[in-house]
């Protein structure tokens, strides 16, 4: 083999290596987020309130399960009193679509700091867990918003049929059966270690590296090669 013919073929497998890369990036697995504005119209002691808030809804993937976090820019509702340091506990649920149906319960800590009288209630992030049990694109939207404090509740419910603000590709969990799906409600400060992100930022990352980790092996094994038909050739 002439040392010409040599290095064509070096240079073909170093450009199938970075096929196989794009290949596996191109093989990510779809997530897509957005901040979606929702119309409350609420029920509160003192009569009906509506505000409108833009919410985002965020994944963590853990297992075969999904944390999901619920945020609210801007508050909505209003107490005509002050409400002290954790007097106001929020939940609420989040609707499942698409390939699963169902609903996610999510709640959070109560309120870390006092809120005037007459101001508008800012929600801490509301977190829970969904576990997939259809498989494909599955739909995360705004639900019911239940506040209580001072011994009252107050239900804010959506009312203008608001859009995902979550869509994720996902299969079903070992075991599971078609049907609602309902989420375990969890605090809104995570307890243990940092969980790989699996929302919109999500497995395109994890899975970029391994089409870099293609790459390197495939240039690692082209170096090799050149090493070693040079020494055949002294």
């Amino acid at each position: 083999m002439s040392y010409r013919t040599y290095q064509k073929r070096t240079a073909a497998l170093a450009f199938a290596a970075a096929l196989a890369g794009s290949a596996v990036l191109m093989a990510a697995p779809a997530a897509h987020a957005d901040v979606v504005d929702v119309n409350y119209q609420c029920k509160t002691p003192i009569g009906d309130k509506s505000a409108v808030s833009p919410i985002d809804i965020k994944s963590v993937r853990s297992g075969s399960a999904y944390k999901l976090t619920m945020s609210w820019q801007k508050g909505v509702s209003s107490s005509p009193v002050e409400l002290g340091k954790g007097a106001m506990s929020p939940s609420a649920v989040i609707q499942v679509g698409g390939a699963d149906s169902g609903t996610v319960a999510v709640s959070g800590p109560a309120n870390a700091a006092a809120i005037p009288a007459n101001t508008p209630i800012k929600i801490s992030d509301l977190s829970g867990t969904y576990t997939p049990k259809g498989t494909g694109e599955v739909t995360f939207t705004a639900g019911v918003l239940t506040i209580k404090a001072l011994g009252t509740t107050t239900t804010c419910t959506p009312s203008n049929d608001p859009d995902p603000s979550l869509t994720l590709d996902v299969a079903a969990a070992s075991g599971s059966s078609g049907g609602s799906t309902s989420g375990e409600s969890q605090s809104g400060t995570d307890s243990g270690g940092e969980l790989p992100q699996t929302g919109p930022e999500d497995s395109a990352i994890a899975l970029g590296t391994l089409g870099g980790t293609v790459l390197l092996a495939g240039a690692a094994g082209v170096l090799w090669l050149t090493r070693r038909h040079q020494a055949v050739r002294r």
